[in-house]
């Protein structure tokens, strides 16, 4: 995909607390026009979230001086099924079983097109961010969850499920701790964040956030250096299985644990190229650039 786009293109980020929608500049498509949110209040129900989109597009509207497009991109918590139109796999939960493409579509008066919020961070930083000018590029979504999405040639893949991507629900060898999909020993309950802290807890008997958990690994403390050493040794064999079928050419690590430094060491590289069916890592591993930006911006890509 081009630089620079040939018109404004719109994008709604749909997060949990918050509806984000920006337009994007056509000659700096890394630069908003307009960035504006809304709350949520998914507490008020399904339809009241249609409304709130309804009204950041007019906030936008008015904002800009101009009219909504033909088109307009959004990042969704869960996924949609390709068969079905349905949301499926959404924490924001009063979005599972509805056709919530359909009905933007209708409400907006424009067509809807949606993607998963890990897909439209990775076609961000695979377009305009870190990964910029990568033929394949696997974006991960590393934090409160584990997400991912895959971009080729500047396009997001979906897949036949909608699924593409999600490696945080590959399981981990010897892992059995129950997941909410209804597996067990999945990626994202190894390596997500509020994983890691239980599992500091269960070793240390203290209830701790990552950075302090971070911060006492530096000096010395036991539990939290095998917290992170634990990290790193099933971080570097989910990521392993992900390059032995895809083969990137870049690999962009967002989200709270993403910032860990230690997972763009060598010695993680070296721990990833113990899974690999090569002898060799040589993907680089890369800081998402583009900071809050990337699903709302990657959500107006869609539109392209």
């Amino acid at each position: 995909m081009q630089n620079v786009l040939k018109k404004p293109l719109w994008g709604i980020d749909l997060g949990g607390t918050k509806i984000e929608g920006a337009i994007l500049n056509p000659a700096h498509p890394e630069q908003a026009i307009q960035r504006l949110r809304v709350p949520t209040e998914s507490a008020n129900g399904y339809d009241h979230i249609l409304s709130q989109f309804s009204k950041l597009i007019t906030l936008l509207e008015e904002a800009s001086g101009t009219k909504r497009p033909d088109r307009i991109g959004i990042g969704t918590p869960g996924v949609t099924t390709p068969r079905t139109g349905l949301i499926k796999n959404s924490n924001t939960l009063c979005l599972n079983g509805k056709a919530l493409s359909s009905d933007l579509s209708r409400v907006l008066g424009c067509e809807a097109i949606l993607a998963n919020d890990a897909n439209c961070c990775a076609l961000a930083e695979a377009t305009l961010g870190a990964a910029k000018g990568h033929k394949t590029v696997f974006g991960i979504i590393l934090g409160t969850g584990v997400g991912g999405g895959i971009v080729v040639d500047g396009h997001v893949l979906s897949g036949t499920h909608g699924i593409c991507g999600e490696w945080g629900h590959n399981p981990l060898s010897g892992e059995e701790a129950a997941c909410y999909c209804g597996r067990q020993g999945c990626v994202e309950m190894v390596c997500a964040g509020p994983s890691l802290e239980r599992y500091y807890a269960e070793k240390s008997g203290q209830a701790l956030n990552l950075p302090l958990i971070v911060e006492l690994a530096t000096g010395g403390d036991r539990h939290a250096v095998a917290t992170l050493e634990r990290l790193r040794a099933k971080f570097a064999e989910a990521l392993g299985a992900v390059v032995n079928i895809l083969d990137p050419d870049a690999i962009v690590i967002g989200g709270g644990v993403g910032n860990l430094d230690l997972l763009y060491t060598q010695e993680t590289r070296d721990a990833v190229c113990d899974h690999l069916f090569n002898d060799r890592f040589d993907t680089p591993l890369l800081k998402p650039s583009l900071g809050d930006s990337a699903g709302v911006f990657g959500a107006a890509m869609l539109a392209g």
